[in-house]
């Protein structure tokens, strides 16, 4: 979604900035619920793409290699789950997050702290250690780091805000 009616909240980079109110942007924002929001596990800021990204012809990760990695990470997955209702770390319950998606001391420090900085519902504080979960599978790491915990908190963009 776009984070303001007319589509500029956050593009203020001197080609179009945003026109709209505080009390707008507010009450765009305010159709789609806090517990709704709760539900979706990933929140990104998308900046607008400048057309020289595309000119650059940067090395990166191939859509090959990402490939094998996400599927070596949904194997793990489901070896982790076998013989349970489960397949993917999105599906976990409370018991299943207790058991699979422990964090060290200084996991917990981080989460906390964004829990208490970002005033996050429970609901969050679940999705981010499932997404903590899934970013240390792509690593295929047993253990949460606190990158991992970093990494899932800053996928929380609304809650920011």
């Amino acid at each position: 979604m776009h984070g303001c009616p007319c589509g500029f909240y956050g593009f203020e980079d001197g080609e179009r900035s945003c026109t709209c109110s505080s009390t707008q942007v507010h009450r765009y924002r305010g159709r789609l619920s806090g517990p709704l929001m709760d539900r979706i596990d990933i929140h990104l800021e998308v900046p607008r793409v400048h057309y020289e990204v595309f000119e650059k012809k940067e090395e990166g990760e191939s859509s090959r290699e990402i490939r094998a990695r996400v599927m070596r990470a949904l194997e793990i997955q489901r070896e982790r789950y076998r013989g349970m209702k489960i397949l993917f770390n999105a599906q976990m319950g409370a018991r299943e997050i207790e058991r699979y998606a422990r964090l060290d001391r200084e996991g917990e420090r981080l989460l906390r702290n964004a829990f208490e900085e970002m005033g996050l519902s429970a609901r969050a504080h679940a999705r981010i250690l499932k997404v903590a979960r899934t970013i240390a599978d792509l690593e295929e790491s047993d253990m949460i780091h606190p990158h991992h915990v970093a990494e899932a908190i800053q996928y929380r963009a609304l809650d920011r805000e």
